[in-house]
């Protein structure tokens, strides 16, 4: 088996970081981007190995929102979901795509460019942006699930 750290010393290691830089609390940072996955191999660079994690998430994220605005080319079931959103909530949407592809911009540069210093800013910085846009993610989210107003839902169920 490889080499798999222990969560404790993981969250031991991150405090130090954490002091250092004036980090968010592990916990938090967990509970949003479930860095405790960094458990599975063991590295050099934490900082580095917990924006990773993060980015993959923040990947995801940009992916799925790039479907919705961009439709062309997704599965069906994705175009019913769209007609579920109005301006405001695809306005929603542009401004978070922005900020999100914003990030991946700095997360390719930090791939190329490694400094602590700056790995724990990003850190910071896209914990604090994804803090922000949440409440906006998931009221678009949840509109995508609901479908919107009951009679909306008559009329689009109709097949006569």
């Amino acid at each position: 088996m490889e080499d798999r750290l222990d969560l404790d010393d993981v969250r031991e290691e991150y405090n130090q970081f954490k002091k250092k830089y004036d980090l968010p609390e592990f916990n938090k940072l967990n509970e949003v981007f479930d860095i405790e996955d960094l458990i599975e191999y063991e590295s050099e660079f934490l900082l580095r190995r917990i924006r990773k994690i993060i980015s993959e998430r923040i990947s995801g994220y940009l992916r799925f929102f790039e479907i919705i605005l961009n439709p062309s080319n997704s599965p069906i079931f994705f175009f019913k979901i769209i007609k579920k959103l109005n301006n405001d909530d695809r306005e929603k949407l542009n401004k978070i795509y922005e900020r999100f592809g914003n990030l991946e911009i700095g997360l390719i540069k930090l791939d190329l460019d490694y400094d602590e210093k700056k790995e724990a800013e990003f850190i910071k910085d896209i914990f604090n942006v994804f803090s922000e846009i949440k409440p906006d993610i998931l009221s678009v989210i949840d509109k995508m699930l609901d479908g919107g107003s009951r009679e909306e839902k008559d009329k689009s169920s109709y097949f006569g």
